[in-house]
């Protein structure tokens, strides 16, 4: 995670354009209400306008010589530019010894400064043009943006390019992400539900995964500047990057400007792509418990390891997602209004993009109906699987899946950057198009043989954190053993 990362508002007009819309959007949906109270009973009875058909905005993709890829896309709708650069890197290969290096790398590559300008004189150059530039790696990607008022692009493009290409990691610096790290490690048991959702991680993937493991005062203690310096100099190549600009700005000038400061940044040559780790099941079942006697609630987490999004069933697989979960889903009628278990509760298949991801069902009940709501959990887990959909939930679903697509690419820069992830993973540039026939071809038998297939009630990882007195009856009615886990903080 990036350590405090925030974009800045490049303008009030942004503001207040983004005010409009809102108020706009209160307005309609306060005429559509009048219109309906009439007639209109129950939120099933509600009409709506079909959404617009997903069209892709007008873009050009291009490689440099260097091998660097290039998206753009012109929208003058407001005096502003943005770019993001995805960067073929990540923590999940990071040093299991430094864990929490590409985070540290992913901060000070920003915060130390450049070859030509100090920490302190990017800030001010930033700042005074209301500009940002940003970096951070995650476990699968490295990424680093900008934004700019479009009269100054150039500028900030050009320390954008800077940072890229430049960064001097000052040793100062790194102390200060090291001890903000520390610092982060220090709270992390200050959530409930931040336990809750590190602990299942561990639970699905081991403690020791590239996917699950937590950086320690140790790990972070053994961080050295010449470790960022070698990170950076293993994936910070142009032939290793995919760039996306969108905003107010004439192509033919853009690709001018980038050529001039990107052009001559020399390739690795023989560039390969790091081997994935491999994930396998650390739990197949079990019943798991945090002890955390202050709460009042208990925070609930069952799943175990499931696929990635290139499953041929992603279709049908997303609209069972939507079956369970939403305003009119199973989990919602069911737990929360029939049964009053929970306000929150979900349950859904996770994939990710080039490795496994989670089926989980999750929420928060009451300590007294902590097992009753586990119990109901799987018992509706186990009737998607066993019943067959209704035609009308199979269209409430597929309605609001296919729906969901559409609110996913109402602007230039989201459609971007989608292609460039889609890019950037190996997928099919029409991936969406293809996901939406799936969706609008799902039938009820299709959401069931997909729950049979996919979901594994029976060897499902379940973890509580709560109030161990306050359970009752005790966990002990779920599973024989119930195996406690111990959140200490090395070294604290």
């Amino acid at each position: 995670m990036r350590l405090g990362s925030k974009f800045k508002i490049l303008k009030s007009k942004r503001f207040f354009y983004a005010l409009s819309l809102a108020v706009a959007f209160l307005i309609g949906t306060f005429d559509l209400t009048i219109a309906e109270t009439s007639t209109a009973k129950h939120y099933t009875e509600l009409q709506f306008a079909p959404l617009p058909e997903i069209k892709l905005p007008k873009y050009e993709r291009f490689r440099l010589q260097n091998g660097m890829v290039v998206y753009l896309a012109e929208d003058h709708e407001l005096p502003s530019v943005n770019g993001a650069a995805l960067v073929r890197t990540g923590a999940r290969w990071e040093p299991a010894d430094k864990v929490g290096l590409a985070d540290v790398v992913g901060t000070v590559m920003r915060t130390g400064g450049t070859k030509k300008h100090s920490p302190d004189e990017l800030n001010e150059m930033l700042e005074q043009r209301a500009a940002s530039v940003e970096t951070s790696i995650g476990d699968t990607t490295g990424s680093a943006s900008f934004e700019a008022l479009s009269e100054n692009i150039e500028m900030v493009f050009g320390l954008f390019a800077e940072v890229l290409r430049e960064p001097v990691f000052a040793q100062e610096k790194l102390d200060m992400a090291k001890n903000q790290f520390k610092d982060s490690i220090a709270r992390r048991n200050d959530d409930p539900d931040s336990i809750a959702d590190r602990e299942f991680l561990k639970l699905i993937y081991g403690k020791d995964s590239p996917y699950s493991r937590t950086a320690e005062y140790a790990t972070v203690n053994r961080i050295t500047r010449e470790d960022l310096l070698n990170f950076y100099q293993q994936y910070f190549y142009p032939n290793n990057i995919i760039l996306g600009i969108t905003g107010d700005f004439e192509t033919s000038k853009m690709r001018s400007l980038i050529q001039a400061k990107l052009g001559d940044w020399q390739a690795k040559p023989n560039i390969t792509k790091p081997q994935l780790p491999q994930v396998s099941p650390a739990n197949t079942g079990g019943v798991f418990f945090v002890s955390q006697p202050q709460l009042t609630q208990s925070i609930v987490r069952m799943g175990h390891l499931d696929g990635q999004i290139e499953s041929p069933d992603y279709g049908a697989l997303s609209v069972m997602n939507q079956v369970l979960n939403g305003l009119g889903g199973r989990l919602f009628n069911e737990l929360r209004s029939r049964q009053g278990l929970a306000y929150d509760v979900e349950a859904s298949w996770n994939p990710n993009y080039d490795y496994p991801g989670v089926f989980v069902a999750n929420g928060k009940t009451r300590s007294e109906a902590t097992v009753q709501f586990i119990k109901a959990l799987q018992i509706e887990i186990k009737r998607i699987q066993e019943q067959r959909v209704t035609p009308a939930e199979l269209a409430l679903a597929k309605e609001s899946t296919l729906n969901s697509f559409v609110f996913g690419f109402q602007y230039p820069a989201q459609t971007l950057s989608r292609l460039m992830i889609y890019e950037y993973y190996g997928y099919p540039r029409d991936f969406l198009f293809r996901a939406q026939k799936a969706v609008a071809a799902t039938t009820a038998a299709d959401v069931q043989r997909v729950a049979q297939q996919y979901l594994k009630p029976n060897n499902m990882v379940t973890l509580v954190v709560g109030n161990q007195t306050a359970i009752q009856p005790p966990l002990t009615q779920l599973a024989t053993q119930v195996t406690p886990i111990d959140i200490t903080i090395p070294g604290s």
